[in-house]
């Protein structure tokens, strides 16, 4: 299936906030809703973060990822990637929706990093909801945490639930990071890698940067399946390089909120729709689920508790 793409759905994420756009979606019906947008789109997997229902913070509620992951399988058999990234909380709250549902996928952090939000705070006044403006400044003193200590516990939490990691890398001693991971047993090849380009903090969204990342990949961790996803503008020129190297893209409001220069995204299916159009005009056509499900190695629908 070389010509299959793979199309991930980042549906909210935990970046952007209320103010940046009206079509950010909040609630888990938001959620779940955009995700099967996303499906009939031609997406096969959807990327999950939840945030409070009334006020859109970020949260890791175990009880708000039921609902969006119910709410898509009564509607599709579309992947479902739960986010288990976080700044502040423990690496129980970060793996507590693997162990609760039996995850066919989930997001895996390569390594620790600065993580910065806080250079688009001034761009935005006055905002929408009071918690926004602190959360974006606080970035500048945060570090996003992921020792070897965490991903040994994570790794172990996904191996015990039969979940496949997609393993987040952001910059480049990330690659070494997991091949030290899958050295020690950790981690089980063959692995499945998003490369994360664009973040403050982590590695620029170029075209070198990509080509690095790949071939240091493949020199250190031998075959594996991959995806890119790039933060605003760089979205969409990142996906069309991943497409022309043979690899599998995301797309979504999570990355980026908007559709082409000013213009925002009124939906995530928009984005889909997009780069599966960009995708077809360079002779690959999108993955259906259960293809994803084969591409990535992944347990089934059947396997899961929800």
């Amino acid at each position: 299936m070389s010509d299959k793409v793979i199309v991930t759905a980042a549906i909210t994420g935990n970046i952007h906030t209320p103010t940046m756009s009206p079509y950010l979606p909040i609630t888990p019906k938001q959620i779940a809703e955009e995700a099967v947008r996303c499906y009939e789109a031609g997406a096969a997997i959807a990327h999950i973060h939840v945030r409070n229902p009334e006020t859109g913070q970020p949260v890791h509620d175990v009880g708000l990822v039921g609902e969006v992951l119910t709410a898509i399988k009564s509607r599709c058999d579309m992947v479902v990637c739960v986010s288990t990234g976080s700044l502040d909380a423990s690496v129980e709250k970060r793996v507590a929706a693997v162990r609760a549902y039996g995850l066919e996928l989930a997001s895996y952090n390569a390594g620790s990093m600065n993580f910065a939000l806080f250079q688009v705070a001034s761009r935005y006044e006055p905002f929408k909801f009071e918690w926004e403006r602190a959360y974006l400044q606080n970035t500048e003193d945060v570090i996003f945490p992921n020792t070897f200590k965490t991903l040994r516990e994570y790794a172990a939490a996904f191996k015990e639930q039969g979940t496949k990691p997609e393993l987040e890398v952001y910059d480049l001693g990330m690659i070494s990071n997991l091949a030290f991971m899958v050295a020690n047993g950790s981690l089980d090849r063959p692995v499945h890698l998003q490369f994360v380009l664009g973040i403050l903090g982590g590695a620029p969204a170029t075209l070198d940067n990509l080509l690095f990342f790949h071939n240091t990949a493949k020199s250190a961790l031998g075959e594996f399946t991959w995806s890119v996803c790039a933060a605003g503008r760089f979205q969409f020129p990142m996906c069309t390089a991943a497409l022309l190297m043979g690899g599998h893209v995301r797309v979504g409001l999570e990355d980026n909120l908007f559709l082409e220069k000013g213009v925002l995204a009124r939906s995530n299916a928009e984005q889909v729709a997009k780069i599966i159009r960009i995708a077809r005009e360079l002779g690959r056509e999108p993955a259906t689920p259960e293809e994803a499900r084969r591409i990535i190695g992944l347990k089934g629908l059947a396997k899961v508790r929800y």
